[in-house]
């Protein structure tokens, strides 16, 4: 077993098990932690890939920013630990099937996924961080500035919503 390929099942282990972390934890200041931690292990793997500008993004924008805003918000609703009810029925019986076609399609999109990988590096159209960063600021600048204006606007109403309980 090669090192890259014992730190792959590392990474990947702990993105799976933060993944799980977030779906049981209670609290969801705790769920937002595990989340933190399934980002730093996503940067890793994309570090594995050799994409070093996305594990940057990963870190600074998912792992910094985005998950303080998410704190934030929770903090600011005064979100209480989640009440456990009984699973409902309606949910088992339409959630099993739809998981194992999840899986299915998972499976052939990782069956299909090493031919699209091959063809893409034999073609050469990896792009660079320079030719994201221009797609991003010059083709996509409108929808970028959009996405921060609608952070804005959720944030806004969180702390509507928090003032009208109060009041």
């Amino acid at each position: 077993m090669t090192p890259q390929l014992a730190i792959f099942f590392v990474l990947a282990a702990i993105a799976v098990l933060g993944a799980l972390s977030l779906i049981l934890q209670r609290h969801p200041i705790h769920s937002a932690l595990s989340l933190i931690v399934v980002m730093i292990a996503l940067a890793g793997l994309y570090l594995l890939m050799g994409a070093e500008f996305v594990a940057a993004v990963q870190i600074i924008v998912y792992g910094g920013a985005i998950m303080v805003l998410f704190v934030f918000v929770i903090m600011l609703l005064n979100a209480g630990a989640e009440e456990r009810t009984n699973v409902s029925k309606l949910a088992g019986v339409a959630g099993i099937p739809l998981a194992g076609a999840l899986l299915i399609f998972l499976a052939v999109a990782i069956w299909h996924s090493n031919e699209t990988a091959q063809a893409g590096l034999q073609s050469g159209t990896l792009a660079n961080t320079k030719d994201i960063s221009i797609m991003l600021f010059k083709d996509f600048v409108y929808p970028f500035e959009l996405t921060s204006f609608l952070i804005l606007v959720a944030i806004l109403g969180a702390i509507v919503l928090a003032q009208r309980e109060k009041s």
